[in-house]
């Protein structure tokens, strides 16, 4: 429950802090450079390194794949046949595509399916979302951001993209299990440790709701899908490959759960220096935080009845 209020108090603390003359306008594009150079490394290197690796990993891990493949082939057909804006289309695939499967997905996960739930939940977030949010949503932000790109210059910026360098390195240190321990664990600790409360204050501090903004279509086509059909889609599909396997519930129930999270707070911060209707992609998450708290109650009680 605490998690859930820090979420609920940031978001609010970043609004606030609006309506004080003082702070400065450009606070969150420094928030957001230090999440993504500092906090995002330090997260994967706590995490991704201690990982346990092997191939029953592969159903949870993909989820994270599928919703933003999902999303891309969705949009980016549609964007396309109805002649939405380039920003839109990318801002609607990255935000559409990358469930908050850590900072609000941990706590529901742990709270509701315990120690055990709270597993597969990191498989579904680290080496699902974070990997995915390294890469493929850096592809797609460079193919739909305003700067014409080449593809070796796609190729050159995904790579260097902090959060994927420290990924490698990450997944490196795990293969020839190198420990990341002692004072050192404590920094990336303290780092780490900052990243919902700066993630979503910054994410506060962008959202300035008018009833123009509620009234924009693309936001609720964006809620819709990411809060209804995505996790819909991850309904059938793991219940067809799980329904003979009933030892396999908890993978089911938390891999539909995970999928049904609201917008990750990351794909607000990469739509964000890419341009890519910002105000739209910080809507998404902020009012797709509190709103999802409601669906994600009714995915539980479907999944309850179900299996």
């Amino acid at each position: 429950m605490s998690n859930i209020l820090l979420v609920i108090t940031s978001i609010l603390v970043g609004i606030f802090l609006q309506r004080i003359k003082e702070f400065p306008t450009e606070a969150p594009k420094a928030l957001n450079a230090y999440l993504i150079y500092v906090v995002l490394p330090a997260v994967s290197l706590l995490y991704i390194s201690k990982l346990n690796l092997s191939p029953s990993l592969l159903l949870p891990i993909s989820v994270a794949w599928i919703v933003f493949s999902l999303s891309w082939v969705l949009f980016g057909y549609l964007g396309k046949k109805l002649g939405w804006k380039r920003n839109t289309i990318g801002c609607l695939i990255i935000c559409g595509g990358l469930s908050n499967t850590g900072f609000v997905g941990y706590p529901i996960i742990e709270a509701i399916y315990g120690a055990e739930g709270l597993k597969i939940a990191v498989l579904v977030d680290q080496p699902g979302s974070f990997l995915v949010v390294s890469s493929l949503a850096i592809i797609v932000a460079s193919l739909y951001g305003a700067e014409k790109m080449r593809k070796r210059d796609i190729s050159k910026r995904m790579l260097l993209f902090p959060p994927f360098l420290f990924f490698i390195l990450s997944l490196l240190l795990n293969v020839f299990q190198v420990e990341i321990r002692g004072v050192v664990q404590d920094i990336l600790e303290s780092f780490a440790g900052t990243l919902t409360p700066i993630a979503l204050i910054a994410v506060g501090l962008q959202i300035k709701i008018k009833l123009k903004d509620i009234k924009d279509n693309f936001l609720w086509i964006g809620l819709i899908h990411k809060l209804l059909l995505i996790p819909f889609v991850i309904f059938l599909v793991y219940h067809w490959i799980l329904s003979l396997e009933p030892e396999q519930n908890l993978i089911f129930k938390v891999s539909v759960m995970e999928a049904a999270m609201a917008p990750m707070i990351t794909s607000s911060i990469i739509a964000t220096n890419y341009n890519l209707r910002p105000k739209l992609a910080s809507l998404l998450v902020g009012i797709g935080i509190p709103l999802s708290f409601l669906t994600l109650t009714g995915w539980y009680y479907l999944l309850e009845l179900i299996r």
